[in-house]
């Protein structure tokens, strides 16, 4: 049985804590977000409160899902940065107590947030979805005149099509209007065109003004009574001012939510399952019924039984008929219609199957739909835990509290989240990717990053170390290292002058015939880099001997050796020799051609480093061994 210690009821408090306030900043910033993409809906409205907070309600709980993953990443990660911070959990593994062992509590914590996501993504989040895009559309209605399109016909007013070529925010000027009003039958239609016009509505929101100026009015005055006569009444004006009065209730009222029973979004999982097996039995028999047509269609030989067809066939290919005899036989005028018959009937075939390619691929788009929506409510579920073992061995491995360094990372890996989730979420909705791994792809990837930062953390890594990473790539570019010495205000022991001057002089003679026998100038043999290495413990000896002598020096307190000291280069002993310490990696960087060849010219590039070192430790061997002369000859 699982038992929570003191420690356990500890860390999580810390975590409850900044869970609780991560979670809301998190769910405020996801709805300012959303917000961005729906303010034109919103302003100039009129909309009351009660529809506002609606909106903000709704919009609340369908982004709440979305909210706990990087809320769980930033608080996990802020807890285990503090307790690293304060050294409280280097006291914690001081104890006995392991990093996953103090992970206990938060863990089923964020079980309990996964189950409840899955809980608001099945039942809450549905219906959350469905009423907000409902208020939406309802909203988009409200008031017509802030919704009309340039250079598209736009029908929201009822009875008639409002085209506009241009229109003036600021002013609310329509330029270029052109009006189809349907008062009737289709034969008593009028058009009206002006050069510019204003929308408004009504105080008591009935009705809408349209105020034109400089147009004309169209209208043919056909009516039942007149549908015998020769003589239709026709209709032209010119105006300069017309006002016309539309009936319109312009009151917020809800939309039909009817036209909304399709989206996969507003469903929980068993109604997804419900419809997804409604629409697979629906469309197959639809598709049945299309192979059927397609099978008795007016083509010669599908309209005949097998036995028939292979007869009818059987006779068009035998010698007896020969169908371009009886074709060139036929009257020029015959040729011509059968040829139009046939390019008819071609045309009928390719829009009927352009048509049902539209409905087969329609079918697909829907139920992908609601299987995408299936899969996504547990992927955002697990996402929660997920980034627990990202943000808590992270939070243990940089060991750093507060807003800053965690607010950043817990940021970057949400991006990569993001990125990752929304492109493969994307991507299988349209049915450009596999259905699995569009919706699995983010999951695949933060998975492995997970187990990493966790094994890491539980095994205290440097992983994080920026030292070690710049010590890294100092080598990797071959970027020279500075040395420093400072002069000892205390000096315990003189330096052995005698003994570090007969050092001096037998390195000066060590690089000299070096430099002579390696030809380092020179460009090296690939063959005996790579595959016949030979080890070089000349140079690590020449090394250690000036590091010895440079330690000893340093206690002079002459401040002139002591100068010269800090112009001795450090040596690199090994990257002049070969790019790896084992054969077999030499061999692998031999065989991949660019890693190869870019090994190759760092390690000559260190050889000319090394040629231009070893000259330049000749030349202070030689200004500190005459500083030691001149020492000796003072003391004389």
């Amino acid at each position: 049985m699982l038992k929570f210690k003191k420690l356990d009821i500890f860390i999580a408090k810390q975590f409850l804590v900044l869970f609780v306030g991560a979670f809301f900043i998190c769910l405020f910033v996801l709805m300012m977000q959303f917000l961005w993409r729906y303010v034109d809906d919103l302003i100039g409205k009129g909309l009351s409160m009660e529809v506002l907070a609606k909106f903000f309600w709704y919009m609340a709980l369908m982004l709440m899902p979305q909210a706990f993953p990087l809320a769980i990443l930033l608080s996990s990660l802020i807890t285990f940065g503090n307790l690293g911070e304060s050294s409280e959990l280097t006291a914690i593994k001081a104890a006995g107590i392991s990093l996953m062992q103090s992970f206990r509590s938060l863990i089923v914590i964020s079980i309990l947030i996964c189950l409840c996501s899955f809980y608001f993504q099945n039942v809450i989040g549905p219906k959350a979805q469905g009423s907000l895009t409902q208020l939406l559309l309802s909203m988009k209605q409200k008031s017509p005149e802030l919704e009309i399109p340039e250079g598209v016909f736009y029908d929201g007013i009822p009875n008639s099509n409002l085209y506009v070529q241009r229109k003036d925010l600021n002013t609310g000027m329509l330029y270029g209007v052109m009006i189809y009003r349907m008062t009737g039958s289709y034969e008593d239609q009028a058009i009206i065109l002006a050069d510019s016009g204003q929308l408004q509505s009504t105080a008591e929101k009935k009705h809408l003004l349209l105020k034109l100026y400089s147009g004309e009015w169209f209208e043919n005055m056909r009516s039942q009574e007149l549908a015998g006569n020769a003589n239709v009444p026709y209709r032209r004006e010119t105006f300069f001012y017309k006002t016309l009065i539309f009936d319109f209730d312009g009151n917020f009222n809800l939309a039909d939510g009817g036209v909304l029973a399709g989206d996969a979004r507003s469903k929980g999982l068993s109604k997804i399952v419900r419809d997804v097996d409604s629409l697979t039995i629906h469309y197959d028999s639809v598709g049945r019924r299309y192979y059927e047509d397609a099978m008795k269609s007016e083509y010669r030989y599908r309209s005949l039984s097998k036995q028939d067809s292979a007869k009818a066939l059987k006779l068009a290919m035998s010698d007896d008929i020969n169908l371009d005899s009886i074709w060139a036989k036929l009257p020029a005028d015959r040729q011509k219609v059968s040829i139009n018959e046939a390019l008819s009937m071609a045309k009928m075939a390719k829009n009927q199957l352009e048509y049902k390619s539209f409905i087969t691929k329609d079918a697909d788009s829907a139920i992908r739909k609601h299987k995408v929506e299936a899969i996504r409510k547990f992927t955002m579920s697990l996402c929660c835990l997920i980034f627990f073992f990202i943000g808590a061995p992270l939070g243990a491995i940089i060991r750093k509290g507060g807003l800053g360094v965690p607010v950043i990372l817990s940021v970057l890996v949400f991006i990569f989240y993001y990125i990752l989730d929304n492109t493969g979420y994307t991507m299988a909705k349209k049915g450009m990717w596999n259905l699995w791994f569009g919706m699995l792809i983010s999951t695949v990837v933060l998975t492995p990053l997970a187990i990493f930062v966790t094994y890491k953390a539980n095994n205290d890594s440097v992983v994080f170390n920026m030292d070690m990473y710049r010590t890294f790539f100092r080598k990797l570019f071959g970027l020279r290292l500075h040395r420093t010495t400072y002069g000892k205000e205390v000096i315990i022991n003189d330096p052995d002058y005698a003994a570090d001057k007969e050092k001096l002089e037998k390195m000066t003679s060590d690089v000299e015939a070096y430099s002579k026998e390696h030809k380092l100038v020179r460009m090296p043999d690939p063959v005996k880099v790579f595959f016949k290495y030979e080890p070089d413990h000349k140079i690590e000896e020449i090394s250690e001997e000036l590091e010895s002598v440079i330690e000893d020096l340093s206690n002079s307190k002459n401040k002139k050796i002591v100068g010269e000291l800090d112009k001795y280069p450090i040596l690199s002993t090994k990257a002049h020799t070969r790019p790896f310490e084992r054969k077999w990696m030499n061999i692998v960087a031999a065989v991949i051609i660019p890693v190869g060849l870019f090994l190759y010219l760092r390690m000559w590039r260190f050889r000319m480093r090394l040629f231009r070192d070893l000259h330049v430790i000749r030349q202070l061997n030689s200004t500190i061994i005459g500083q030691i002369d001149e020492m000796n000859s003072q003391k004389k």
